[in-house]
């Protein structure tokens, strides 16, 4: 018997509103860019009462998908994205290590402007 294989694929898909006006750099030539993407999931409690979590993740673009973002992207915007997980470490100012865990964006959709 055979057996097929199946590909294994890290793909992250997210609808939400872009948390704050997103952050434009310029890294060896290459625009970045970086936000924050709040998601939300709704539902009842053991009382009965509707409860909201928001979840923030952090998204990065680069090169023309960064020109992309900055051109459309503000606060507030409805958005999808779709991109890769990424884990990366550095060591701050204070000589700590920091852990970051981001969305490496491929695509994004914009849903709907700001909200009013």
């Amino acid at each position: 018997m055979k057996t097929s294989q199946m590909s294994i694929k890290n793909q992250v898909v997210l609808v939400g509103h872009i948390g704050a006006t997103p952050e434009v750099k310029e890294l060896s030539n290459k625009k970045y860019c970086r936000f924050s993407l709040a998601t939300n999931e709704s539902y009842k409690n053991a009382v009965g009462e509707k409860v909201t979590e928001t979840q923030w993740h952090s998204c990065t673009a680069w090169g023309k998908t960064a020109e992309f973002c900055e051109q459309l992207l503000q606060k507030g915007t409805f958005v999808l994205v779709t991109g890769k997980l990424t884990h990366r470490d550095y060591v701050d100012a204070q000589g700590v290590k920091r852990y970051i865990t981001e969305v490496l964006i491929n695509e994004f959709l914009v849903l709907s402007g700001r909200p009013e």
